[in-house]
């Protein structure tokens, strides 16, 4: 059975509009956001509009023993839709319905292929919202934000994307349709298939609908910005505003690098002087909004830092703005970007800010580091060029010291960006030759062939 006769099959089955060949098109799917990661061209994309075109796309895939790669916006960080042994693109953006907002159960029912801003936008007239907010909200959609099982700014307080979802319609391999979860609050059937599946990254199955909870939006908000002439005095604030009992919706921080990229890059008038600054948001209702800010404050005074509270919806614009200038801002550094995603409980954020600096130094690397400060997660970003073969050496040897650090913390090598093919080749660090033997285990029930994004974390 050849290639052209599975690709005559997809057109059959869908119609020719959503199939295309075409070099140019096949061209576009052949990578995703991540930096420094091998291209490969897929045989095919096909565009399915409905969970029926879904199942028949994977028996005719599970016939022709062709891969298949789950696609939404392609925003990813860790090389997961690149379709690495050619095969079948399965465009998800078209099954971009949200099909129910439920106010009465707080939750909500979309396609993947919404977009995560879309469904805020829509559940703001309810007075809700949907709190995972990875930097990509604009245009990362549901299918691969649960399948990555992303996180972004609001992490500290509200969680990641797999505390928000409460049901999946899967479509496996053989085209068997599966129902887990639902929209109750209360349910422990059996085993918890939904955070199986969230965060497999496609591997397992094909997510063609979501179900996901949604809370009442904060009343009020407040944004400060904060700045330290000591790295270690940023960090230290962090964890002493937690043990204050104050939990900040968002707690970013930026080191000197990165400040001093983005003011350039941005004009936003961030202080270029210090080693260090966090960004901190409180929300909820005012009364508390206000007792948390104030302890905010004398916390950062208390750690030798020096703190302004936005005064107007506009000044805690231009504070946000500059966060999410930070990737774009040190992208325009350099002709490569390697961002990375380690992770560490709170308590050791110090220590890994600093063990981030020794390591630039020790590799002659230019990293600028920021992230979420609150939960752990930094985001050193490495400035290179995949064209110098001995810098990018140096780059591999630092990106393994840094997770051999995270892991030596008591971290994790993903807060939120995935495994992918980027670090697949990490997980026995983290969970033993035995513990990853286990998840093979699943990945072969579910998937015997391993036509399900294949060459991607499991192998």
């Amino acid at each position: 059975m050849s290639k052209a006769e599975a690709i005559e099959a997809l057109v059959k089955a869908l119609g020719k509009e959503n199939v295309t060949t075409e070099h140019e098109e096949l061209v576009c799917y052949s990578f995703d956001a991540t930096a420094d990661m091998p291209s490969q061209m897929p045989d095919v994309v096909v565009t399915p509009t409905s969970t029926k075109d879904v199942v028949e796309i994977l028996k005719i895939a599970s016939q022709y023993k062709m891969p298949v790669y789950p696609r939404g916006s392609g925003t990813n960080l860790c090389g997961d839709t690149i379709p690495l042994r050619g095969g079948i693109i399965l465009r998800m953006q078209k099954m971009n319905k949200i099909i129910e907002v439920d106010a009465d159960n707080l939750v909500a029912v979309v396609q993947p292929g919404v977009v995560i801003n879309e469904l805020n936008i829509a559940v703001a007239p309810f007075g809700l919202i949907y709190p995972p907010d990875p930097g990509t909200v604009a245009t990362a959609t549901m299918g691969g934000s649960v399948s990555e099982c992303s996180g972004g700014l609001r992490g500290l307080k509200y969680g990641v994307t797999k505390n928000y979802v409460m049901g999946l319609e899967v479509v496996m391999i053989d085209g068997t349709v599966a129902k887990f979860g639902g929209k109750t609050v209360k349910n422990v059937t059996a085993y918890d298939m939904v955070k199986l599946f969230t965060g497999a990254e496609g591997t397992l199955g094909v997510i063609t609908e979501i179900t996901v909870k949604l809370i009442p939006a904060p009343e009020t908000k407040k944004s400060m910005l904060a700045h330290f002439e000591k790295l270690e005095d940023a960090g230290n604030t962090v964890t002493e505003i937690v043990r204050s009992k104050v939990i900040p919706a968002t707690m970013e921080i930026m080191d000197q690098v990165t400040i001093r990229t983005v003011e350039n890059f941005a004009k936003v008038g961030l202080p270029t002087d210090c080693e260090a600054l966090l960004l901190i948001e409180v929300d909820g209702i005012p009364e508390v909004v206000e007792r948390e800010a104030a302890t905010v404050v004398n916390v950062v005074k208390k750690n030798k830092g020096k703190i302004k509270v936005a005064k107007d919806d506009k000044e805690r614009d231009n504070l946000w703005a500059a966060r999410r200038a930070a990737l774009p801002a040190l992208a325009q550094m350099k002709p490569t970007t390697v961002l990375e995603d380690a992770t560490v409980p709170r308590s050791k954020l110090t220590e890994m800010l600093v063990a981030l600096q020794k390591i630039a130094k020790k590799y002659n690397l230019h990293i600028g580091t920021f992230g979420h400060a609150g939960d752990g997660n930094l985001h050193p970003t490495i400035l290179t060029d995949e064209r110098d073969t001995e810098e990018m050496k140096r780059v591999h040897q630092a990106v393994d010291e840094i997770f051999k650090v995270a892991l030596e913390l008591g971290g994790t090598i993903s807060g939120e960006h995935g495994i992918g093919m980027a670090k697949a080749k990490y997980l026995p660090m983290e969970f033993g030759e035995q513990g990853v033997e286990i998840m093979r285990k699943v990945k072969g029930a579910l998937d015997p062939e391993n036509l399900l994004n294949p060459g991607k974390m499991m192998g």
